[in-house]
Parts: structure tokens; sequence; C-alpha cells
């Protein structure tokens, strides 16, 4: 069974859905038989390159004050941290995350793209030097195990693996996703957002006991309305054009 998994590096509740979801397919009978794919989605594909702190974005988007907004992060830290994630409680960077993305189709080629996923996460979450800081994406690559020439070769091309990229994402516009994370098994049932770890093992044993064609489902309701935080209360949604 497959289980991809539609995410963004800038988005927080991806960062927890994956640990709610690993802590489900831990104790999943199954899970041996069970592939898990990473597929690229961007919040916001026209966001610049350049890192800048998440905070103002939050009050900006969403017309709060800077106090509200820190308040906003505070309540994803509290969850992140309930999930024995780490998570930074001074402050976070946000900028454009395609590079990420092609990156991590490049880890996938060789067998790194779980290592590099969790650098990412952790880079941008948890530690102090931004994930978007010059020269970062490509230690972190090493980090995870890849050549460190070779990943730099892909990061200065900007055509290297962005059809791979675009093409996770017009499949998951097609599945009607609006935002992520987003959890699709098979091809035949959906968990949109980032869910109780109960959720996704109700939805993995659904998924492995009727193994026949049938119309994509969407359990559960992440990613939605605007709750004048940086994302919802389970996901985080595309920004409206």
């Amino acid at each position: 069974m497959r289980v991809e998994i539609w995410s963004d590096i800038n988005c927080p509740w991806c960062y927890i859905g994956k640990a709610r979801f690993e802590r489900a397919l831990e104790r999943f009978p199954h899970r041996e038989a069970v592939e898990v794919v990473h597929r690229s989605f961007e919040l916001d594909p026209r966001a610049p390159h350049g890192a800048r702190p998440v905070v103002p974005l939050i009050a900006a988007k969403y017309g709060l004050g800077l106090e509200q907004a820190e308040a906003a992060e505070q309540r994803i830290a509290d969850n992140a941290e309930a999930e024995g994630l780490a998570y930074l409680r001074s402050g976070r960077d946000a900028a454009n995350s395609f590079d990420m993305h092609r990156l991590l189709h490049f880890a996938a080629e060789h067998g790194r793209q779980a290592k590099l996923l969790d650098a990412l996460y952790r880079a941008n979450f948890a530690e102090e030097r931004s994930a978007f800081a010059p020269g970062r994406l490509a230690e972190l690559a090493v980090e995870a195990g890849l050549d460190g020439v070779a990943a730099a070769r892909v990061l200065a091309d900007p055509d290297a693996y962005a059809e791979a990229v675009r093409e996770d994402e017009a499949t998951a516009s097609a599945m009607g996703a609006t935002g992520v994370p987003f959890f699709v098994l098979d091809r035949r049932l959906g968990v949109s957002g980032a869910q109780p770890a109960e959720t996704f093992t109700a939805a993995l044993e659904q998924a492995w006991e009727s193994r026949v064609v049938v119309p994509l489902v969407t359990v559960g309701g992440g990613g939605g309305a605007d709750t004048g935080e940086v994302c919802g209360p389970e996901g985080c949604e595309v920004p409206r054009r």
C-alpha cells in the first residue's frame, strides 16, 4: 500500500501531521507493506526567496497585532511539543520553498528523501539558523547523506526537478486538495490536515481492508478556514489569489 503525503516545509501543521501519521504507522500491523512517498505542495509559490520573520507575515496576512500573531505561533509550538517535536519559540523564518521541493525529488532518487525532509523540518522549526540562509540547503543535503557536489548542482540549475514539483502540485489540485498536509492512501482514501493519530490509524485500516478501486474520499477538515492563525487548526491553506 502506498501513502502519498503532500506538504510544504513552510507549513508547521505538516511538521506536526507527519509526526502523528508516523505514530499511527508505527503501530499499524502491516506497516512493513506501506510505502510512504512525500509530494510537493507550495503554500505560496509567489513568495520571495529571501527569508523573512514569520510573525510579521502572520500579522500582515490576517490583520493581527504582533502580539496576537506571536500568540498564534505559540499555540502551534504547543501542539508541536505535545507530539515530542522541538519548536523554536523565539521565532522562525519563511521564504519560497521551491528549491527545497526540487532537492527533495533529487533525494528521492537516491533513497534519502525521508532523511532530507526531517533535516529540512528540523532546520526550519527547531534551529536558530534559518533553513533559508545562503548555502544552508546544500549543508542539509550532506547531513541527509547526499553528495554535496551533486546537490549543489541541482540547486544551481533552476530547471532541475522543477517539472517533478509542478507535476506533484498539479496532481494535488486535480484531487481537490486546497491545503496541506494532505495524505492519500493508494489513491483511494484521502485524509486532510494534521489529524490525531487515531484518525490515521483508522484510515490505514480502512484502506488496507477495502483494497478495491473506489472514488477518493476525504476525511477530516484541515486547511480550510481563515482562523486568524498562520494556518488553520489542522492544516495550512493555500492563500487566496
